[in-house]
């Protein structure tokens, strides 16, 4: 669970990490945001978190001007010290309103209530999703992959998809035209829906597609470094084990 917080008090949002870490030990905290204007600006330039958790007063006025400003398509969770708020709070994407200082049994709830909505609605939107034959119901090659944002789905056309990659035990997608996003299946997954004579998973981190080859180096131990497009952080080198069936991949022969 991915998850943004948005509050200007130091103390209270420190305390509300640890709180929901304490529930969610697997979750993360993907951003702490103080204000509406870099509230607005980090929401236009990211990938949509799961679950947002909203102070009313920022630093810079009432929070429900982000909303006015662009379309939030994550859940919220309004944390306030005033009640007077509520009414206004439900006309936007609010699950749950929780007045300061937070009780861990009220932030719990307020989690659950996420769960339950979300998981509902990702099933029916899957299973629709299955009649359209879009998510394939057996191991086969896809054409497509689905991306969830908060209640909202995107679908990516995975010959768009420059590589699969793994970083800080979150599994992304970045495609040619460099847009990055976090997805669901992890590499072992990806392995078996994806065309493997366009697809080749190089090393435990990554999974590249034969277009997205800018440069290859020699390597140490019989190894080869890939150069690619779009530019990544991280090195890309086929590893020992790999490298006799890159080889033959290159060629176009099935490894």
């Amino acid at each position: 669970m991915r998850i943004l917080i948005i509050e200007d008090e130091t103390p209270a949002a420190d305390r509300l990490k640890k709180m929901i870490l304490d529930l969610e030990p697997n979750g993360e905290i993907i951003n702490n945001l103080v204000s509406i204007a870099s509230s607005v600006t980090w929401l236009k330039e990211n990938p949509a978190p799961d679950l947002i958790f909203m102070d009313i007063h920022l630093s810079d006025g009432d929070s429900f001007q982000i909303f006015n400003e662009l379309e939030v398509t994550s859940p919220v969770v309004f944390v306030t010290a005033y009640d007077q708020y509520a009414l206004e709070a439900f006309k936007v994407n609010s699950i749950d309103y929780l007045l300061k200082p937070v009780k861990k049994e009220d932030l719990a709830r307020a989690i659950e209530k996420y769960k339950q909505r979300t998981g509902s609605n990702m099933q029916q939107m899957m299973d629709l999703l299955k009649q359209m034959n879009i998510v394939p119901s057996k191991k086969e090659i896809q054409k497509r992959i689905v991306i969830r944002y908060g209640d909202t789905i995107k679908m990516v056309e995975i010959s768009d998809v420059a590589y699969f990659y793994t970083e800080d035990k979150i599994n992304f997608l970045c495609t040619k035209g460099n847009l990055r996003y976090p997805i669901d299946q992890n590499l072992d997954e990806l392995e078996s829906i994806v065309d493997d004579t366009i697809f080749f998973r190089i090393n435990r981190q990554y999974i590249i597609n034969i277009n997205a080859i800018d440069k290859m180096l020699a390597w140490s131990k019989s190894r080869v470094k890939v150069i690619l497009k779009p530019v990544c952080d991280q090195e890309t080198i086929v590893s020992t084990e790999r490298s006799p069936h890159f080889k033959e991949w290159l060629t176009g022969l099935k490894s």
